[in-house]
């Protein structure tokens, strides 16, 4: 799945917001973050797996959505990004929290930082059809906005020091300072477009 959603172009959402399905999704073959997390919960649904997906809050209101599973050694997740350290983790996780917490460095940027999280059943929308709609699904996004979120706890002297290094590093290189972050070994593949950077 990781796989499918990195081949696919980031959406940029030029011409109007969009919320798609996996309908969608796969007729326009582009994807950003909250269609890739749909897509995910739609395709591994079919394969047993619940479809949850887990909803960031920001300090800077750019939230992310990415759908978590757990595996047989921990949990994990599927997600797509403009942002290399905002995609996939291998199922490592000893909770959804740890989980979490693994997108904290990856966040930090001009203004970002990681201020709550939740993790979402999207069986709970009942019948509504965020599955397959042939039109956007806001009503999922609206219920992921309003979820209430867990604040997450962190040290203001570690942000500082990572958004510092963060504005030195774009400014001498022009990309962020992703192969620097700790715990990569536990990311998933990331799409070609950030590979070779760094």
């Amino acid at each position: 799945m990781q796989r499918w959603l990195n081949s696919l172009p980031y959406n940029t959402e030029r011409g109007g917001e969009t919320l798609r399905s996996f309908r969608g999704i796969a007729r326009a073959g582009t994807v950003h973050c909250f269609e890739a997390a749909m897509a995910a919960a739609v395709v591994l649904e079919q394969h047993g797996y619940p479809p949850l997906v887990l909803s960031f809050e920001s300090i800077d209101l750019l939230d992310h959505v990415l759908f978590v599973y757990r595996g047989p050694r921990g949990w994990g997740s599927v997600a797509r990004s403009r942002d290399p350290g905002l995609h996939g983790r291998k199922p490592l996780f000893a909770t959804p929290r740890a989980l979490a917490l693994s997108y904290f460095e990856g966040y930090i940027d001009f203004t970002g930082r990681i201020s709550a999280y939740a993790v979402v059943d999207l069986r709970v929308l009942g019948r509504y059809d965020w599955r397959l709609a042939e039109t956007n699904i806001w009503k999922a996004e609206r219920m992921l906005l309003e979820w209430p979120h867990r604040s997450v706890a962190s040290s203001d002297r570690r942000a500082e020091r990572l958004r510092r290094r963060y504005r030195a590093f774009v400014t001498a290189h022009g990309y962020k300072p992703w192969k620097h972050y700790r715990g990569r070994e536990r990311w998933t593949a990331l799409p070609p477009e950030f590979r070779y950077r760094g």
